[in-house]
């Protein structure tokens, strides 16, 4: 080995030396990094947890000043908000389907209110314009022997669902519709999942 190559070498082991030592340094400088973090997050849940339970004590003493009647009455009206919410939510996630399922529910709506007679479907003038093929045969193979549904070119002006019309009478199967007349049933039923009544 030359003179030159020794040094090389030499170079080499030491660069190699100072950088296990860099790692080396960085990994305790991590770990100090990581143990003081730690320190500090559960400093601070320590502090949330009492401030929460100080919360909580807090809330209790003003809760045991109300009168029972007065709690009564805003945990019913609470409710009724929630169960209010859950069924308005369950109406926005009809509008909110993805086509392939939205239709397929007014396909099952449509089976469930056809009549055994010629009539009219009306849509609104969103789904007009969404309307899939194929869809009208999917209809015509649902409905009650001896019905016969033709789609109506006027939009009817609802947001979703439908309306069936027999001999100018008209059934209105919106969503808007069938969660309004459904209404009490609904709500005694959100009210059996939520709150266990």
């Amino acid at each position: 080995m030359t003179g030159l190559d020794k040094i090389i070498e030499q170079i080499r082991q030491e660069a190699e030396q100072a950088a296990q030592e860099q790692i080396r340094q960085g990994r305790e400088q991590a770990d100090k990094l990581l143990q003081e973090g730690r320190r500090q997050a559960q400093e601070k849940a320590d502090r949330l947890s009492e401030a929460a339970q100080r919360d909580a004590e807090d809330l209790a003493a003003r809760l045991q000043s109300a009168t029972a009647l007065e709690c009564r009455k805003r945990v019913l009206l609470a409710k009724q908000r929630l169960i209010g919410e859950v069924i308005e939510q369950a109406k926005q996630s009809l509008y909110e389907l993805p086509d392939n399922e939205y239709f397929a529910l007014l396909e099952r709506m449509i089976k469930t209110h056809a009549l055994s007679q010629s009539g009219e479907l009306k849509l609104s003038s969103k789904d007009l314009n969404r309307l899939p093929s194929g869809f009208l045969d999917r209809v015509a193979k649902s409905i009650p022997a001896g019905g016969r549904l033709r789609l109506s070119e006027q939009a009817a002006q609802i947001d979703g669902g439908f309306v069936l019309v027999y001999g100018g009478i008209e059934e209105n199967c919106s969503f808007e519709a069938l969660f309004e007349a459904n209404q009490e049933q609904m709500q005694d039923k959100v009210q059996s999942m939520l709150f266990h009544a």
